[in-house]
C-alpha cells in the first residue's frame, strides 16, 4: 500500500525500533511507497511513511531493496555533500563516506554484510539517520 509521506520534523527525530517478522507489511509498504515516488526519491525509511521501525529502502538503480535493521559497521573516505530528502524542504549539508559496509536482514530474513560505495553507500547513509532520528 502507498502511504503518505510524514513531514512533522517531531515524529522524524524520534528513534526507529528495531523490526521484526511480522513487520513484514511495513517492508511491503515501503517499497511500494518508493517505487510510487521514485522521479523525487531513491531512498526511503519507514518513519518517513510514519512507522518507527528500524527499515530502509533503497533504489539500487535495478531495483529497490529493503534492508531490515540496518548497522553500518564501517566507514572510510569522508567527504561533504548536500541532500535533499521527501520529508523536508530544500537541501543541507551533511558529511557521508565514500565506502560503507552494512549488517542487516534482507526480504527472506537472510542475514547480510554488504560492502557499498558512491551514491548507494550516500543513499543507505541517509535512510539509516533517518532510523536514529537524525534529519539533515
Amino acid at each position: 500500500m502507498v502511504r503518505p509521506i510524514m513531514r512533522d520534523v517531531f515524529f522524524l527525530r524520534q528513534k526507529s525500533e528495531p523490526a521484526e517478522k511480522a513487520d513484514m507489511q511495513v517492508v511491503a509498504d515501503l517499497l511500494d511507497t518508493l517505487k510510487a515516488n521514485q522521479a523525487s526519491c531513491v531512498g526511503m525509511a519507514a518513519n518517513m511513511i510514519g512507522i518507527k521501525k528500524r527499515i530502509i529502502a533503497v533504489n539500487m538503480g535495478f531495483a529497490n531493496m529493503p534492508m531490515i535493521n540496518p548497522v553500518i559497521t564501517k566507514k572510510t573516505g569522508a567527504y561533504q555533500t548536500e541532500e535533499g530528502c521527501l520529508s523536508l524542504e530544500g537541501v543541507r549539508p551533511t558529511t557521508r563516506y565514500q565506502e560503507i559496509e552494512v549488517e542487516y536482514w534482507d526480504a527472506g530474513w537472510n542475514r547480510q554484510r554488504q560492502k557499498y560505495s558512491g551514491w548507494i553507500a550516500q543513499i543507505i547513509q541517509h535512510e539509516c539517520d533517518h532510523l536514529d532520528g537524525i534529519v539533515i
